[in-house]
């Protein structure tokens, strides 16, 4: 796949350019601030984008907000976010349109090479890639008013995996139960969260971002 990737600290991007190279991949440019990043999508058209939240001027969140404006202007670019800590607004703002080509890992993440290539193939090819610590952190939050307790444990573990982006053959995988099964529990938390079939939306979408929101 051909990537841009932005991110400030000069040795993660370089390590990053090296072993996309290695795995085949071709990258378009190696910048260090978002304003580079944006420039250099308009300019390259890359498949997916690979970007820190955190980078200069300001060290907030310029690498998030460029991200956005991605999604909006490029749809059909993916978009890997990178955080070092887990930042359940930053999650959100990103999923909150699609849950497609999109992925949020922290930097620990890319350290373990086999997990972020997979993540960035699965944006790639149009699906969701979430940190599952992100995911777990998010978990702890819940409230007792909040539907997803409501859930059984297997349901609350198969809405995680869901979060994560996983196909529901990959839930299956993971959690060694059934195709069927899997379609079953996810009918129930689509039921439980009241998210009936409407034209035009993605339960599965819906479902990750009620879990995000919670």
């Amino acid at each position: 796949m051909r990537v841009i990737l932005a991110e400030d600290s000069t040795l993660l991007r370089e390590g990053l350019v090296r072993l996309l190279a290695e795995e085949g991949h071709e990258v378009l440019a190696a910048v260090g601030d978002a304003e580079a990043l944006l420039a250099e999508v308009e300019a390259r058209a890359p498949d997916v984008v690979v970007t820190d939240i955190r980078m200069p001027p300001d060290h907030t969140d310029e690498g998030l907000r460029a991200a956005v404006r991605i999604r909006e202007r490029r749809p059909e670019i993916g978009v890997l976010v990178l955080s070092q800590y887990v930042e359940r607004n930053y999650a959100t703002q990103l999923l909150t349109s699609s849950a497609e080509r999109v992925g949020y890992l922290l930097k620990d993440r890319v350290a373990q090479v086999e997990e972020f290539l997979d993540a960035l193939e699965r944006v790639h090819a149009g699906g969701a890639a979430i940190d599952p610590e992100v995911v777990r952190q998010l978990l702890i939050r819940t409230t007792h008013s909040d539907p997803l307790t409501r859930l059984t444990p297997r349901e609350r573990t198969v809405l995680e995996a869901l979060a994560e982006g996983h196909t529901n053959a990959a839930i299956g995988q993971k959690l060694h139960i059934s195709l069927s099964a899997v379609e079953k529990n996810l009918n129930a938390i689509f039921d439980k969260l009241g998210l009936s079939r409407t034209e035009g939306y993605s339960r599965r979408v819906l479902a990750v971002l009620r879990y995000l929101e919670s």
